[in-house]
């Protein structure tokens, strides 16, 4: 079974990252992953950018409406995901716009996945996990 485990921060926790510089954040992640790799359950392991930079199609209306991020209570923004390999953002929010279950309470959030090679190559944990990716084919 797969399971993903979907991490939530309030604004006081974001606030409290914000002091610890990149590297002790990647060696903090680093480990976790190494340990998650180490027990051969990592399947993938992706950070979501952030929400002002994604959108929202809203299926109130007939019509779906597309919001810009950021938008939301914190209670509204996740719940499950597609991962779609598309060219654009725009394209995306068209997918987006032909969901199945669709209708008032419905929305899509849509928000790109950094890739590795956004993050400092000269890393150790950026350069393990760029390796373990290489040797299981998802580079």
């Amino acid at each position: 079974m797969k399971y993903m485990l979907i991490m939530r921060a309030t604004d006081e926790g974001l606030a409290s990252m914000s002091d610890a510089g990149m590297d002790t954040m990647l060696e903090t992640v680093g480990r976790f992953n190494e340990e998650l790799i180490r027990a051969g359950v990592l399947l993938a392991g992706e950070g979501l950018e952030d929400a002002a930079q994604g959108a929202v199609v809203d299926y109130s209306t007939e019509t779906p409406v597309v919001t810009d991020g950021p938008y939301g209570e914190t209670k509204e923004l996740f719940g499950g995901f597609y991962l779609l390999d598309v060219a654009s953002k725009e394209e995306a929010i068209e997918w987006a716009k032909r969901m199945p279950m669709t209708g008032p309470g419905f929305k899509t959030e849509i928000r790109r996945v950094p890739t590795i090679d956004e993050f400092p190559q000269d890393n150790p944990w950026i350069q393990k996990e760029r390796a373990w990716r290489e040797a299981n084919g998802q580079l």
